[in-house]
């Protein structure tokens, strides 16, 4: 039995409900940055033995709600694990980042992938997500998250990162039914693993298309948008005020603000490459909006940091007609190991204090 929420003004702003304030959460939120998650990482011996140990991931995402005032917290693990439990091989290299011992590169491996069991491959994210549920004893809300199908095929298809998406890209170009068929099995795995974490206590959900904007536009309409819109159409959320949001976020996505509010996802989350009065009239009131501060401006000062702040949370009002009903303030992306925490709270108390109604 889990205890009733006392802080929901994240789902109810991912509902365009009336809030107090405007909720604020950061992606890497639980990241490196914390000298008490670097502590748990070195205990722990590697990134996924973090991961894999629901006792650890549940340690590591608690951790900065404990320092900062935040509105939600975002489960701990990696948007991988889904081509991990597909039996690619994943493992991490120092100052490399994911790596797949067996990547997809032909029709053939294609056809040998199948959707993973949800309670035995992918068990410790589940039992993680139980186990934080249970901690966070109805403190902020849990969000739960997948990579999209396309981010997820470009590390499946590379084999790890990449500066220029060659491979990826020449499938596309001179194989596009073996991509599509690799996109259409990789999306049937994120929105059974998505459903299976909401059944485990996730209250919001969220797929980060990292690699999307490397898309031409014909390419993002044909590779990646589908596949989004597949996600929002299939997945069983619920309805009214049980209804779980689903938050659809991507790099470079300014330009397909209207085509993502189309979908049926209940926000969208942008990078600090468009205006947030932009992306509102985009969104047509469709959709709540999630973002989009530039991560850099945590390099800032404590005075720069807060007046950054405001811009974010005035553009965003000034599209919407000068309400803040609809916002999540968030970064343009993640956070990078070497910022300063103290700025962080910074930043959390100015959107707190800047946007109370």
């Amino acid at each position: 039995m889990t205890s009733p929420l006392r802080n929901d003004r994240f789902l109810r702003a991912l509902r365009r409900e009336p809030v107090d304030c405007t909720p604020v959460w950061l992606m890497r939120q639980a990241g490196r940055y914390l000298p008490e998650y670097r502590a748990t990482r070195a205990r722990a011996g590697s990134f996924l033995g973090m991961a894999k140990n629901p006792e650890v991931a549940c340690e590591v995402t608690l951790q900065p709600l404990a320092r900062f005032d935040l509105d939600a917290a975002i489960l701990f693990s990696d948007i991988l694990t889904v081509p991990d439990a597909m039996g690619l091989g994943l493992y991490f290299v120092d100052g490399e980042g994911p790596k797949f011992q067996r990547p997809i590169r032909d029709a053939a491996a294609v056809a040998q992938l199948a959707v993973p069991d949800m309670e035995t491959e992918l068990g410790y994210v589940m039992d993680a997500v139980r186990l934080i549920r249970r901690e966070l004893d109805g403190k902020v809300p849990l969000i739960g998250f997948s990579g999209s199908p396309w981010t997820l095929a470009c590390y499946m298809v590379e084999g790890g990162g990449s500066k220029d998406y060659a491979r990826i890209k020449a499938m596309a170009l001179n194989a596009p039914q073996a991509l599509h068929r690799l996109l259409e099995v990789v999306t049937d795995a994120v929105v059974a693993y998505l459903a299976a974490q909401r059944a485990a206590g996730a209250q919001a959900l969220q797929v980060f298309d990292t690699w999307g904007g490397v898309l031409s536009p014909a390419m993002y309409r044909e590779f990646s948008l589908p596949y989004l819109s597949r996600i929002a159409r299939e997945l069983e959320r619920g309805e009214g005020a049980q209804r779980t949001p689903l938050i659809l976020f991507g790099r470079g996505n300014g330009p397909y603000v209207a085509e993502l509010a189309a979908t049926g996802t209940e926000g969208v989350g942008v990078d600090w490459t468009i205006a947030l009065e932009e992306a509102v009239r985009a969104g047509g009131g469709r959709v709540a909006l999630q973002g989009n501060l530039d991560p850099t401006t945590l390099y800032g000062t404590p005075e720069a940091i807060t007046t950054e702040v405001g811009k974010v949370l005035d553009s965003y009002a000034a599209g919407n007609g000068g309400s803040r009903e609809g916002h999540v303030f968030n970064l343009g992306h993640g956070m990078s190991p070497d910022m300063n925490p103290d700025h962080v709270a910074v930043l959390v108390d100015a959107v707190h204090r800047l946007s109370r109604r």
